[in-house]
C-alpha cells in the first residue's frame, strides 16, 4: 500500500448555464491570468454568436461537441530516445488526452485567426471544425500523417 494513499481521479465541474463539462474544460484552457469570468463572457459570447449563425440549429453546444469531436486525434506521435537517435513513435491516444488536445488545437486556432476578439474568433473556428475545416482539423490532419509517416517506428513503444 503506498504510503501516500490511493490517486483519485479528477472529474471536471460542469459550468453554471449550460451544465456542461466541456464548456468548463475549454473556459479552463481560455484562462488567462487567473480571470476566470472574463473566460465565461468569452466563451457565452461566442455561444451566443453561434447560436446566431447557426439559425435552424437551435443548440451551440451540439456545435461545440460537434467540433470537438472532428478536432479529436486518435494517434499521434511521441518523442523517444533509441540507441542514440530520437524517433517520432506514434502512440494511441485515450478520449481524455484526445479531448485535451482537442481543446487546445482550438483555442490555438482561434487566437490565430485575424477577427475583433476571442469570441468571433473562437465562434468562427468551433463552426469551421464542426464542418471539417479550419486550422484544427488542419493541425489533426498533419498530425495523423505525421504518425502515419513512422509508422516504422510503432514497435518502440
Amino acid at each position: 500500500m503506498p504510503s501516500r494513499g490511493i490517486a483519485e481521479e479528477k472529474t471536471a465541474k460542469s459550468d453554471p448555464i449550460y451544465r456542461n463539462r466541456l464548456v468548463n474544460m475549454l473556459v479552463n484552457r481560455i484562462l488567462k491570468h487567473g480571470k476566470k469570468s472574463l473566460a465565461y463572457k468569452i466563451i457565452y459570447r461566442a455561444l451566443k454568436k453561434i447560436k446566431k449563425k447557426k439559425k435552424k440549429e437551435k443548440n451551440p453546444i451540439s456545435v461545440l461537441h460537434q467540433a470537438i469531436r472532428r478536432v479529436t486525434p486518435n494517434i499521434a506521435v511521441k518523442a523517444r530516445r533509441v540507441g542514440g537517435l530520437t524517433r517520432q513513435v506514434p502512440i494511441e491516444i485515450g478520449s481524455k488526452q484526445g479531448k485535451a488536445l482537442a481543446i487546445r488545437w482550438l483555442l490555438g486556432a482561434s487566437r490565430k485567426r485575424p477577427g475583433r476578439n476571442m469570441a468571433f474568433q473562437l465562434s468562427s473556428e468551433l463552426v469551421d471544425a464542426a464542418k471539417g475545416r479550419g486550422d484544427a482539423i488542419r493541425k489533426k490532419e498533419e498530425t495523423h500523417r505525421m504518425a502515419e509517416a513512422n509508422r516504422a517506428f510503432a514497435h518502440f513503444r
